[in-house]
């Protein structure tokens, strides 16, 4: 159920929601959310929604598109709002990070509900405001996500609402609170007529699950026959302890014969090949969003040492793990500005949900 303070604002007083963006967050989880809701107030017509946009020093914020956006306000003037949602990428900080978490408490103690948006949960989670909550992390970041905060509750759920907190998965979860934040304030002919407006098809909810994709296939982990889905689940679940082929089928309950057909005709890889990729997948994670040292990141998904994982990273990858993490710190924003580069073949910004 969505927190309480959202269905206490039904009556003709607007609902303030603030958005608190970071160097380098996903412009689309930002226009996701307020374009449904200046499209309610349009339909409605009556202003139930409006909206501040804010950094933490007042001064202009590039997203990660390098398109730059002109907040209205500093974080540290902000007094109160219904909603302050962070948006930006998983190594997005407060520079003042005292005065920064002692707004979002201060805030939280006068009713405001907060929340975040894909790599937001990160800054959200520092903060300490997301203790006892559960996180919605984008599938993408979990592994990154788990290694910074191992004592938090989180879901692959693409909407978790959790007392007074909201995180989203992405920018398409994003839209879906929208549209139910519209059903609550205008009602459900209001909330389908924005959807249809943008031709959303489909209404997603609190309790569904984010899809993901299955390495290297074109479908999602869902999508895979139940005894391979269950084996992939357990490798996910065993990254820095792998289990041996023999374990995975004693807990599947079938033969390491009919297991390797299994990966073959779906996946085209052998269930080893396909587990190594899938630690690997979870290790580069690391690289890009921690400061941990290349040995602590091959003990993490299993590697006794970092030599062979430096190996399996450049044969899967291409690149080493310190050439990539250097090469993803090109375009990591200081001071809202884009790092140059001299390097033609990496002016190609890296994406984030």
């Amino acid at each position: 159920m969505f927190p309480d303070s959202i269905k206490r604002n039904t009556g003709n007083e607007s609902i303030h929601l603030g958005f608190l963006i970071f160097p380098g967050f996903p412009m689309a989880c930002l226009t996701s959310l307020i374009e449904p809701l200046r499209a309610a107030n349009e339909i409605a017509q009556i202003p139930a929604f409006r909206w501040s946009l804010i950094s933490e020093t007042g001064q202009p914020v590039d997203s990660s598109a390098l398109v730059r956006f002109h907040p209205a306000t500093d974080l540290a003037s902000v007094r109160q709002l219904d909603y302050l949602i962070l948006l930006g990428s998983p190594d997005a900080r407060f520079d003042t990070p005292r005065k920064g978490n002692g707004v979002l408490r201060m805030l939280q103690r006068h009713g405001t509900v907060l929340g975040a948006v894909s790599g937001g949960v990160f800054p959200l989670a520092r903060s300490g405001v997301m203790d006892g909550h559960v996180t919605s992390v984008h599938w993408c970041y979990s592994s990154a996500f788990a290694d910074e905060f191992p004592d938090h509750a989180t879901t692959d759920e693409v909407i978790m609402a959790d007392r007074c907190r909201i995180t989203v998965s992405g920018a398409t979860a994003a839209f879906d609170l929208a549209l139910m934040l519209i059903e609550q304030r205008l009602g459900p002919e209001v909330m389908t007529e924005t959807a249809c407006w943008f031709q959303h098809p489909l209404v997603r909810g609190e309790g569904v699950r984010q899809k993901i994709p299955a390495p290297r296939l074109a479908a999602t982990a869902d999508m895979l026959p139940h005894k391979l889905a269950k084996a992939v689940r357990l490798m996910s679940e065993h990254l820095q302890e792998p289990l041996s082929i023999a374990e995975l089928c004693d807990q599947i309950g079938i033969s390491p014969r009919h297991l390797e057909r299994l990966f073959k005709k779906t996946t085209g890889s052998s269930p080893l090949s396909y587990y190594r990729n899938m630690r690997m997948a979870a290790a580069r994670q690391l690289v890009m969003y921690s400061n941990r040292s290349m040995r602590e990141i091959a003990e993490a998904i299993g590697y006794a040492s970092a030599s062979p994982f430096r190996q399996r990273y450049g044969e899967l990858y291409g690149i080493a793990p310190e050439e990539d993490r250097a090469r993803i710190n090109t375009f990591r924003l200081r001071e809202n500005r884009p790092l140059p580069t001299t390097e033609p073949a990496l002016r190609t910004p890296i994406s984030q949900p």
